[in-house]
């Protein structure tokens, strides 16, 4: 392959990221056996769909199930029921299925085997209060947290405590049967019980760190969610519960492998790799601008690698929500490194998420090269005041500059990569 165009190669590298972490191509290897009772399949993410039509390629018997996933995620599947739910708003559908959850593993015998298909987005869309809790006063809870620029490990924490299915209580219910959750992780350190807040898998955390959660970013909470967090009845499952002793937790894709495979993908065409790290979290506008002063030391001093090469990160970064335009987190990391790189010369970059969607919009995310601010002015945009107003989504939009896959059906988080090149775009070669 010959790398002439940077925009080309930098999508390249983007779909062969998501090639890396497609749950169709991946599950097969990590399934168990059949046992010799029933064999239950549920799940909820935005790869949920994906993985059961894969379950249902390569599963040898009889088996049923659901699985609930992001409005237009779905995948057609002829045993296992997938249902469409809000997200990144819990929505009604979502409490729905959940609770239909809760009754198909109700029964079970330690015969029978319930698999778990977990992945990023889950937590909104397996969403059933707690007794007491509204699903209207859960929702506004979550657009409180979506607000406030708390990280998704925070958000997820308040989210499991406030659940009457999250932080392994959907393992409980599958009691005495055994429960073999497989997870597509969105989040950093893979924590498997942190993707879609663990609902099969414990994770230690305690309803009074919820509480100081919310409280730290004064998010209001009603008398019956403040009942809830401090109610010792409520208490979650624990690591080391023995009801959950048989039950098996495997990890099978992740941001470091989406990262792994652009990074081969770079060396195949004559591009050193630099992998910053798979877990990078943070305020958007401030990764972009630590991006930016790798992407300058490259060029001025050929450190920590010379030219071409490509910076490659993953992970989650925030945005706190201050204006009224639009734009999810990679739209605003890029318009905050074109502003930081000031139309350097030599530097093209790409930041998408890898389930299709950044944020709430309807693109991935977008490109940038280096005239992208003297474009934008060109089109009468002002670049900081858009910044200043989360509108990182028009600007892109109106350059043509958005990458649009629709929902990829997978979710590993963040995928960012800075082409750095110090002369013509011919020097950026190989083969393939």
């Amino acid at each position: 392959m010959t790398v002439a165009d940077p925009r080309q190669f930098l999508l390249h590298l983007f779909d062969t990221a998501l090639a890396a972490v497609d749950p169709g191509a991946l599950l097969a290897r990590h399934l168990p056996p059949p046992p010799r009772g029933r064999t239950v399949v549920i799940g909820a993410g935005k790869a949920a769909a994906r993985m059961a039509e894969a379950v249902e390629r390569h599963w040898q018997g009889a088996l049923s199930g659901l699985v609930v996933t992001r409005y237009a995620h779905g995948a057609p599947t002829q045993h296992i029921e997938v249902v469409e739910a809000g997200h990144p708003v819990p929505d009604a559908a979502g409490a729905e299925a959940a609770e239909r959850m809760l009754a198909l593993v109700g029964g079970l015998t330690e015969d029978d085997l319930v698999l778990c298909l977990m992945s990023g987005g889950g937590s909104a869309l397996l969403s059933l209060p707690a007794p007491g809790i509204s699903l209207e006063e859960k929702r506004e809870i979550n657009r409180a947290l979506l607000r406030s620029g708390a990280p998704i490990g925070e958000m997820n924490r308040v989210r499991r405590h406030l659940s009457r299915i999250k932080g392994g209580r959907l393992a409980l219910a599958c009691y005495p049967a055994r429960v073999v959750t497989l997870v597509v992780s969105d989040v950093p350190g893979d924590d498997p019980s942190v993707v879609a807040s663990g609902p099969t898998v414990p994770d230690g955390s305690t309803a009074r760190e919820a509480l100081e959660i919310l409280e730290r970013y004064a998010i209001p909470c009603s008398d019956a969610v403040r009942g809830v967090l401090t109610d010792p009845a409520r208490a979650a499952p624990q690591p080391g519960d023995p009801r959950l002793a048989r039950n098996e937790t495997v990890v099978i894709a992740t941001a470091q492998a989406a990262l792994d495979a652009a990074a081969d993908a770079a060396r195949a065409a004559g591009v050193t790799p630099l992998v910053l790290s798979n877990s990078i979290e943070g305020e958007a506008r401030e990764v972009a601008g630590v991006h930016a002063a790798i992407a300058r030391q490259v060029l001025a001093h050929g450190q920590p690698c010379a030219a071409p090469c490509v910076i490659l990160s993953g992970g989650e970064t925030t945005v706190t929500v201050r204006g009224h335009g639009r734009g999810g987190r990679n739209a605003e990391f890029l318009l905050a490194l074109a502003i930081a790189l000031d139309g350097r010369a030599g530097v093209h970059a790409l930041a998408c998420d890898t389930d299709g969607i950044d944020g709430t919009e309807d693109n991935a995310g977008a490109l940038l090269d280096p005239a992208t601010l003297a474009r934008a002015a060109q089109a009468g945009l002002a670049a900081r005041a858009m910044l200043a107003d989360n509108d990182g989504y028009s600007l892109f939009a109106a350059l043509g500059d958005l990458v649009v896959t629709g929902p990829t059906r997978t979710n590993v988080n963040d995928f960012r990569a800075l082409l750095i090149h110090a002369g013509s775009k011919a020097e950026i070669s190989g083969n393939h």
